[in-house]
């Protein structure tokens, strides 16, 4: 749920350019009067950023210092970019143009085709996916579903960051990546996928932004005329900005500095995308007369909560780390954070789903309460642990509220209504417009009392539900409004994506919960090989995993729940333990020594005449690799999975590695594929040498990332500790 669904929807819009400011705090207000020169706004969690910042849109709109038409936000989501529409529209602001990168350069790419390239634009591809799957079967590479998925995202990630195939093996290596295949044969298959665009006469998302940074920096009359139209900019979540998108802005901007960026570095949770926070945190280097704002009033979160979450970053280590924001809650105290352990997983999942229960029938409206998890993969145990228990549910990241089809019927049968109700039956007895509404969707399946269990029933019912509710809040707040009013509103919510609340549970992975809020949070599975998850080795990836339990605890206004299971499934080996990021932090735990935060009071610092002031220092060299018997740096991918030279001594269980040699084949014969796509050699050499006794010992070892940990981790484990592994292993 968010902000602007937990506020009144329907506010009266304000009557002048100073009832704006309005109800803003401090540091809020400087955000909104900050309407000249480059402003930079560090915002931490629930500090009212996007309230700071459509505020400050909507005051120089209704000042007359900003022409509405001239104004272009961006952010990364559409669900964000409606919400900012939803709000400009609320204040007044009418007319400025809030999208994504993606949804802007579009726009710009489709209008000036013809002039600057000629011709039709190629079509866009919605999904990828199948393109890449003809450029493998091209290669005579064969790829799971999984694997399609993660070759995908490289490819992505690839051309956001502009590296062409040439360069992707090298430039996958220097950034730490967890490649899904032989970097060669991925260089190779995105090259083959290139050439079938141009075969076919595609392009997908990428290519938009890619085109038309490549016609903005061609065409100067292009850009001359985009510069025309819009003339100052804002960006949101400005951490997550990849190098193609800060291209992109660059161009927008031209040689003018009228720009407003907004971000927050201890919320850099997307690098595996491209993105990066070093645009934000040099954002003084290159604009050295920013006025920069610090957001750190916590309106969201009681004061446990921000505790918790202020302890998790001081602990943290790196440049994100050197700025972080220290948060001071404005809210009335609250419960402290729950911790609690389980025997297993669907033992912690039942457990979440009794407490759930209890929570909505001591009156908790089910619609705040979510359960946010590290992977999808975890979602399927809490579906059917809240489904044994009759708790409805929905998961984020589903199809969009107003592109359900059940959402589409219902504004068909509202408008048809609207229209000719006058001769509906239906209409006959309503006379209120809730009723009226009521009438109609019970035309569609809705109901007054919602049907039994979960499923598609259920979410279809949950669908209609919500614009019954929406139609009684619009009526309170409008009482003269009829349906055909109703109907405008559902159109002009529908375009900004402001979808009303949907009744349920919420189930989201953590990343997909970036954004959004609850009264109750619970975080679960928060244990080692999972936060962090196994296969992030790096200083630079284990951090980012923190910032992500950070995240997760930043949702949660009032109550926090954080458990984990000993073992995978019952009667498995309890070789888990809590996650490291926890220590010093929950009850019985050793506390490890933080750092204060750098800068982390909030206010505002005007600019610096020479730029001397940066707002981080430059990154750090990494350590490099060494041999752990005579020191050597070690280059060769091979060495550096053994963490030692070739030719030096070992001390490796020769016993150990022909038994794992020879379950390793017979897994292979099993499976139908080589036997070093079970494990190769250096990884089987490696575990022999460290000889590992529990899941996390296995999962430090390079070349065992979670899903070889998950297929073949238990059948390890007992060969190292002299027992037999299972023969059917690959088989899951």
């Amino acid at each position: 749920m968010t902000a602007a669904t937990h506020s009144t929807l329907f506010p009266q819009v304000p009557d002048s350019a100073d009832a704006v400011l309005e109800g803003l705090d401090p540091e809020q207000r400087a955000v909104a009067t900050a309407l000249h020169g480059p402003v930079c706004v560090l915002a931490g969690a629930g500090t009212g950023k996007t309230r700071a910042i459509t505020h400050r849109i909507a005051y120089g709109v209704r000042a007359g210092i900003l022409q509405p038409s001239s104004v272009l936000a961006v952010t990364f989501t559409n669900r964000a970019a409606g919400e900012m529409r939803g709000r400009l529209r609320q204040l007044g602001a009418h007319g400025v143009q809030a999208r994504t990168f993606h949804s802007a350069a579009l726009r710009q790419l489709q209008y000036f085709w013809p002039k600057a390239i000629g011709g039709s634009m190629p079509r866009l591809v919605d999904r990828k996916i199948q393109l890449v799957a003809d450029a493998a079967a091209a290669c005579r590479l064969r790829l799971d579903r999984g694997e399609l998925r993660d070759v995908t995202a490289e490819i992505e990630w690839s051309k956001v960051t502009q590296t062409v195939p040439a360069d992707y093996p090298l430039a996958a290596a220097k950034a730490g990546r967890e490649v899904p295949r032989d970097p060669a044969e991925i260089a190779q298959l995105y090259s083959v996928y290139e050439d079938l665009k141009r075969d076919r006469a595609v392009i997908d998302f990428e290519d938009v932004l890619l085109l038309t940074v490549a016609v903005l920096q061609d065409r100067h009359d292009v850009a001359d005329q985009v510069r025309s139209q819009y003339q100052h900019f804002v960006v949101d979540e400005y951490q997550d900005v990849s190098p193609l998108q800060q291209r992109l802005l660059e161009l927008w901007l031209g040689d003018r500095d009228s720009l407003c960026v907004v971000g927050d570095a201890s919320q850099t949770i997307y690098s595996f995308t491209g993105a990066t926070p070093d645009h934000l945190l040099d954002f003084r280097i290159r604009h050295p007369g920013a006025t920069v704002v610090k957001l750190v009033r916590d309106y969201r979160s009681t004061p446990q909560v921000v505790h918790l979450a202020n302890g998790l970053l001081a602990q943290a280590h790196g440049r994100a780390a050197d700025h972080r924001l220290e948060l001071v809650s404005q809210r009335a105290p609250g419960p402290e954070p729950v911790y609690a352990e389980y025997t297993d997983e669907p033992a912690e999942a039942e457990g979440a789903a009794r407490r759930i229960r209890e929570l909505i029938d001591a009156g908790v409206p089910a619609a705040e309460i979510a359960v946010l998890f590290r992977t999808n993969s975890q979602s399927e145990t809490y579906e059917q642990a809240l489904a044994d228990v009759g708790v409805p549910y929905q998961l984020r990241g589903a199809e969009r509220f107003f592109d359900r089809p059940e959402v589409r019927k219902a504004g068909i049968a509202l408008r048809g209504a609207a229209r000719f109700g006058g001769n509906d039956s239906l209409l006959d007895d309503a006379v209120t417009l809730p009723s009226q509404v009521r009438a109609v969707l019970s035309g569609e399946g809705w109901t007054g009392e919602p049907p039994a269990g979960s499923g598609v029933v259920r979410e279809r019912w949950e669908s209609l539900a919500a614009l019954v509710n929406l139609a009684h809040d619009f009526a309170a707040a409008k009482p003269d409004a009829t349906l055909g009013d109703f109907v405008a509103e559902l159109d002009e919510r529908a375009n900004a994506q402001h979808a009303p609340t949907v009744q349920g549970v919420t189930l989201a992975s953590l990343h997909s919960a970036k954004g959004l809020e609850w009264d109750v949070v619970f975080l679960v599975g928060i244990a080692e090989g999972m936060m962090p998850i196994t296969y992030a080795k790096t200083e630079e990836q284990i951090e980012e995993e923190r910032r992500l339990l950070y995240v997760g605890v930043t949702r949660a206004r009032e109550r926090l729940h954080v458990s984990w299971a000993l073992a995978r499934s019952p009667g498995g080996r309890a070789v888990r333990r809590p996650s490291r990021f926890l220590d010093g932090l929950r009850p019985g735990s050793a506390a490890t020594v933080g750092r204060p935060a750098a800068g982390a009071s909030g206010g505002v610092e005007r600019g610096s005449v020479n730029g001397s002031e940066a707002l981080a220092p430059r990154r750090v060299r990494r350590t490099p690799a060494r041999c752990r018997v005579c020191g050597r740096t070690l280059t060769d991918a091979g060495e550096m999975k053994l963490m030692r030279c070739e030719d030096c001594p070992t001390d490796m269980d020769e016993g150990l590695y022909e038994r794992l040699r020879e379950w390793r084949a017979e897994q292979a014969r099993r499976s139908g594929q080589p036997a070093f796509c079970v494990f190769t050699d250096k990884t089987l050499m490696a575990i022999a040498e460290a000889v590992p006794e529990d899941d996390g010992e296995l999962a430090r070892i390079p070349g065992v990332g979670v899903r070889k940990l998950n297929r073949y981790g238990a059948d390890v484990l007992a060969i190292c500790a002299g027992q037999e592994g299972s023969a059917d292993a690959g088989e899951d």
